[in-house]
């Protein structure tokens, strides 16, 4: 990916039309849309404070397997679709902006605030479950990618820096701080001159040998810390963890040196390794946490003053090992997952008896209070959207014919292996247990994760391969105008099941499990059939239209005729 040079404003930039667009990704959004509503729908039946914690318990029977079906063969591998699929649609329209010498990036911001300001109300005003919001905020690291310079990177990582010594703001500054500096890592990596061998090198190699020294005595500090017991005991995750973070970032860069050609490729290799390496850790974590769980910390011992009397006696200073900070640690998660459980009873509360003003301002503040997770989120939609990217300029969306073996072998090989991975993690745990913390469920839930980019490409493979199949498997591009209108419906899905379940409307909180899949593919069916009607009519679904307006500054014409 290329410094795209910008152009005067009088080049018009619109919408595509009609006849441009690409009928495979639309279809596979329509198929993606069918997945999220399957996902979403257990939401409006289960707090999303439980939200990460597995399977419910409880279930038995057919509402057993329709959970498990959910949990293993949609969950997770269908926000990833409609991911790739985000970046699709932004190569596409960076694509168009670099042949005709367009401006892009002013009509993206545009772009990005709407769908930000789309994901806020639809946060807020009908489900809690939103991911517009979250692809705003990763469209803007999207853009560091493209456009990020050293000297702004390097202003806003100390700015960063800087936030993480102000209480409460500590956590959110560093997660922002670690995905701008992957975000800057990527950039540098997709604007590297393949044909300049001896700047590219020097550049990245550079940057690499300066983290790989940060990184080091980053590292001797926390060994010190450690080992000594230097300093305030709630320190040494923190420096250890930023240590080990640089060190990873510098062997990033000496990566990004060693498989820098062929240029074409880059976009897929870096969205591949920053989704794996991401969750990959994750799976690691949870593999040491199950192998082997902190032991309880011990009783501080007391020692008593022989000069004043024992009511007064005083605790022993006996520095904390690294076992008790361990331990400690594991009280502090215990602490935040009681927490949770109490955000999950009023939450229920709430969603099953009281008001549509009540359900707005919990939301509200869920919205607010979830705001500093985002940039780690980020992390993981960016190396999607940089995967959806390489699909549509390697031609793989457009030209079928030309990448079919490809597409079968991300069928063929990817479906079983993504969802292998996350069924083999259910042997060891489809739930958390609070009564049992270090059950595996961190574990399992990292297979499950890793697992979710190979199945994820073989859905979108599968879907591909049947379109422009000559079986009746083609018939499978009656999704394509459902897919179309793919914010529209997303946001119609929020709008009927929030009137079906919540307390506010019919009040079918707690549905079973098998009997919310059977409503979800019945809303699906009539949204199907009502795209096929309305844009039969128009040109754009609604908030298509709104979202273009937006974007480009102009309504154009909404209707057909």
């Amino acid at each position: 990916m290329t410094t795209l040079e910008h152009s005067p404003e009088s080049a018009a930039f619109a919408p595509m039309p009609a006849q441009q667009r690409i009928e495979a990704l639309d279809t596979v959004r329509g198929f993606a849309l069918i997945g999220i509503c399957l996902m979403n729908i257990e939401f409006f039946n289960r707090p999303l404070a439980t939200l990460g914690q597995g399977m419910p318990a409880g279930l038995a029977g057919i509402d057993w397997l329709a959970s498990f079906f959910v949990a293993y063969f949609i969950e997770g591998k269908f926000w990833t679709i409609f991911s790739l699929l985000f970046g699709m649609g932004f190569a596409v329209m960076l694509t168009r902006a670099q042949r005709a010498g367009r401006n892009f990036l002013k009509p993206y911001m545009r772009r990005i605030a709407a769908l930000a300001v789309f994901g806020g109300l639809h946060h807020i005003f009908l489900f809690a479950g939103d991911i517009l919001f979250s692809y705003a905020v990763a469209a803007v690291f999207l853009l560091v990618v493209l456009y990020g310079t050293w000297k702004w990177l390097l202003a806003a990582l100390a700015a960063m820096a800087g936030l993480a010594f102000v209480p409460g703001l500590d956590q959110a500054a560093a997660g922002a701080a670690a995905t701008l500096l992957l975000s800057s890592l990527i950039g540098l990596y997709m604007r590297m001159r393949a044909e300049n061998r001896s700047l590219s090198l020097s550049t990245l190699s550079l940057l690499s040998l300066m983290l790989l020294a940060a990184g080091v005595v980053g590292a001797v500090i926390a060994a010190a810390m450690w080992t000594l017991k230097l300093g305030p005991a709630d320190a040494y995750f923190p420096v250890s963890a930023g240590s080990a973070l640089l060190l990873l970032a510098s062997l990033v860069s000496f990566l990004a040196n060693k498989y820098r050609n062929p240029v074409e490729a880059r976009s897929w290799r870096a969205g591949a390794a920053t989704y794996l390496l991401l969750t990959t850790l994750a799976t690691i974590g949870g593999a040491i946490d199950y192998v082997a769980p902190p032991k309880p910390a011990p009783a501080l011992a007391v020692k008593a003053n022989p000069n004043t009397p024992f009511s007064k006696a005083t605790l022993s200073e006996k520095k904390p090992t690294e076992g008790e900070t361990r331990a400690e640690r594991a009280a502090e998660r215990e602490r935040r997952l009681k927490e949770r459980a109490e955000d999950a009873a009023i939450e229920t509360h709430v969603m099953r008896s009281d008001s549509y003003r009540a359900h707005v301002i919990l939301r509200a503040r869920q919205f607010v209070k979830r705001l500093p997770d985002q940039s780690g989120f980020a992390a993981l939609l960016l190396g999607m959207f940089l995967l959806g990217t390489w699909f549509v300029r390697s031609g793989a969306m457009q030209y079928n014919a030309a990448h079919r073996p490809l597409l079968r072998k991300l069928a063929t090989i990817g479906l079983p292996a993504g969802i292998g991975m996350g069924v083999l993690g259910s042997l060891i745990a489809t739930s958390y247990v609070p009564e049992a913390p270090h059950n595996g469920f961190d574990f399992a839930s990292g297979l499950l994760m890793m697992g979710n980019l190979p199945a994820c490409l073989g859905y979108v493979s599968m879907i591909v391969l049947m379109l422009h199949s000559r079986t009746p498997f083609a018939r499978v591009g009656v999704l394509a105008p459902f897919g179309r209108m793919a914010l529209t419906n997303y946001l119609c899905q929020s709008l009927a099941m929030s009137a079906i379940f919540f307390g506010y409307g019919l009040g079918y909180w707690g549905m079973g499990r098998a009997a919310q899949l059977l409503v979800a593919l019945a809303l699906c069916a009539v949204q199907i059939a009502a795209s096929h009607w309305w844009l039969a009519r128009f040109r754009y679904g609604p908030v298509e239209w709104l979202w273009r307006a937006a974007t480009y500054g102009h309504t154009g014409l909404a209707t057909i005729k």
